[in-house]
């Protein structure tokens, strides 16, 4: 391996990591990390120049990525969410798009001095919102469903159509004179039609030839997740056959196709699937954005500087509103949607291949269509990056900024803990099978929730509530485990606790496996009969406020007192747990949470003499 292929994948594999993990420890958008990364590896100081290094294979890998990308996307599509997104997500894939094309192209002419043929283009691929930049913003921000279902299927939806009616406009302006308008209507349009029509139908055969062979077990584990991988590159490639974009219409069908056509056993390979798609986005942003010549950034001038304006603050918000007018949309909503658009991999691979063949057919100002484009996919990144989050919790958008809990099963002492954490300030969800055992804990001011946590429609709903941690309080330790193993994905293994097994159940090697339980709550000795049968004799919750008098004292280990959470407002809280080499004590502001005997006196300030 040449030295240059060495310095490519340490930079890119490496950096793409070191980005996503600052993002996710500092909570800051990884796209822009990735995308500055890019920017500095490739224009900046020249150290990568991937194009140059892979060859013209360089622009097919990256196709294939972006399928992957855009069938993962499709996964996360279930039509039942359009039972409260219908109307939303109809308006903006098939009303807003034509509009901001329109008006995209009227910019680019007016405000960017393209000509006309290249504001077409260009109006034609600034409509995407790229799912690649879209979904990992979503995962940070913790939208409330029905806007976050709202961006996510724009951006999935969107991304093939306006690849298509960007080949579309592209197709048009290539005609020769001679061939008329005839062309149009006797080749052109016949042809995307039938494209579409291929396109949805390998999405869809896919989709059933899957489900075929894992619900027949014709399919052994060790290659459900090759299979889906396969077949998602397999129905972009024959898609791509017919039309450019067709192959990723049929890569998002084929993932909706799974996602509705309920196929058994996709949970664990889609988890999978997911950290896939983390490094292909990774890998992609800085490779994309490393390839960029000097020369395209050379022709960023003020013209184009004013039509990335335009674009971010007149054209997507004007065509919002409009396409939104008489809707069921509210006004936070409607604001931001038509603030959020940043656009990604899709819309910059689109430029630079229409952008070529425009220059070589002699479009004026066609040069200028890459760089455009580029423009828009760096203001948007940034902007719409940084803004999601703060712009969301001024429009009361978001679940809750403040960390909360979770508690699985519903009994005398885990109503009281829900209780007292709940008036401590920490938002909590107590989750039941039985509406009965949850009726104490709603009258005391909890927020409940009436599901069964292994099933789907248990675990949707657990993700509209404001839950970061959780404890599996039941009776049935191997059910408290099966919660915590199911969920893990969800909230981070880390961070999901169960009522100790017994002590002979945790033996490293004979009890439960690891994998298999959540962390323990507490010591081993504490169980869940022990707890019940503290209850019973009148033990309680209770909150302790931390102050520099009782510090100390709340500090020491006191076998009258089961410690068992440390509030930290504006910061989150920690759950004590034996599994865990080190616990933080607690520090004045805090608020301990610990189970006591009756009639237990708070502990004093230690007083100096």
């Amino acid at each position: 391996m040449s030295q240059d292929a060495i310095l490519l994948v340490f930079f890119v594999f490496c950096g793409g990591m070191a980005a996503q993990w600052v993002a996710w420890r500092f909570r800051l958008p990884a796209i822009v990390l990735l995308f500055v990364l890019g920017l500095v590896l490739g224009p900046g100081l020249g150290i990568l120049h991937p194009s140059t290094l892979v060859g013209p294979l360089f622009h097919p890998i990256v196709s294939l990525a972006v399928a992957l990308i855009v069938f993962e996307g499709g996964m996360a599509l279930d039509f039942r969410q359009l039972g409260v997104a219908g109307e939303g997500v109809l308006r903006l894939t098939l009303v807003a798009l034509p509009i901001n094309w329109l008006l995209g192209s009227m910019a680019a002419h007016y405000v960017g001095r393209l000509g006309w043929g290249p504001a077409f283009l260009f109006g034609s691929i600034v409509v995407v919102t790229g799912p690649t930049v879209v979904l990992p913003l979503l995962r940070q921000a913790k939208l409330r469903p029905r806007i976050a279902a709202f961006l996510r299927w724009e951006a999935i939806l969107n991304d093939p159509v306006g690849a298509i009616l960007a080949t579309l406009v592209l197709e048009i302006l290539l005609m020769k004179p001679d061939e008329g308008t005839s062309a149009y209507f006797i080749t052109i349009i016949p042809h995307v039609l039938i494209s579409m029509i291929v396109a949805i139908g390998l999405g869809v055969g896919g989709g059933w030839a899957v489900k075929e062979l894992f619900v027949r077990d014709l399919m052994p584990e060790t290659l459900k997740m090759p299979l889906l991988l396969t077949l998602a590159l397999a129905v972009f490639g024959l898609g791509s056959l017919f039309m450019d974009g067709a192959g990723l219409m049929a890569a998002t069908v084929f993932g909706m196709a799974l996602a509705n056509m309920r196929v058994p056993g996709l949970g664990e390979l889609q988890r999978m699937k997911e950290s896939l798609v983390v490094l292909i986005v990774s890998l992609l942003f800085i490779l994309l954005t490393a390839d960029l010549q000097r020369v395209v950034l050379a022709r960023l001038s003020w013209s184009i500087l004013a039509l990335t304006c335009a674009t971010i603050f007149i054209v997507r918000p004007l065509g919002i509103y409009l396409a939104t007018l008489r809707s069921g949309l509210s006004g936070s909503e409607r604001i931001f949607v038509g603030w959020i658009a940043p656009r990604g991999i899709v819309a910059a691979a689109v430029a630079g291949v229409s952008g070529i063949r425009l220059t070589e057919a002699g479009f004026a100002g066609a040069e200028l269509v890459m760089p455009a484009v580029f423009a828009v996919i760096a203001a948007t990144m940034l902007l719409h990056g940084f803004s999601l989050r703060p712009l969301a919790r001024g429009l009361n958008l978001t679940l809750s900024n403040v960390p909360a809990l979770a508690i699985i099963g519903a009994n005398p002492w885990s109503s009281n803990l829900a209780e007292v954490v709940t008036r401590a300030g920490t938002p909590v969800t107590l989750v039941d099978t039985a509406a009965r055992a949850l009726i104490p804990a709603k009258r005391a001011g909890v927020t409940v929730m009436h599901a069964e946590m292994l099933s789907e429609a248990g675990s949707e709903s657990l993700e509209e509530r404001p839950a970061d941690y959780l404890i599996a309080a039941t009776p049935d330790a191997i059910y408290n485990g099966m919660v915590c193993a199911h969920l893990a994905p969800h909230f981070g293994r880390a961070r999901v606790y169960q009522v100790s097994p017994g002590v002979k159940k945790l033996d490293e090697y004979r009890g439960l496996s690891r994998d298999a339980r959540g962390k323990l709550l507490g010591e081993p000795e504490w169980n869940f009969t022990l707890l019940d049968t503290l209850y019973q004799d009148g033990w309680r919750f209770m909150a302790f406020p931390v102050t520099e008098g009782t510090q100390a004292g709340l500090s020491r280990h006191d076998a009258e007192r089961l410690d068992f959470l440390t509030l930290r407002p504006g910061s989150g809280f920690s759950i004590r747990s034996a599994e865990e080499a080190m616990h933080a004590p607690p520090t004045p502001g805090d608020v301990m949470i610990a189970f006591v005997p009756p009639a237990v006196p708070e502990p004093k300030a230690e007083v100096e003499l």
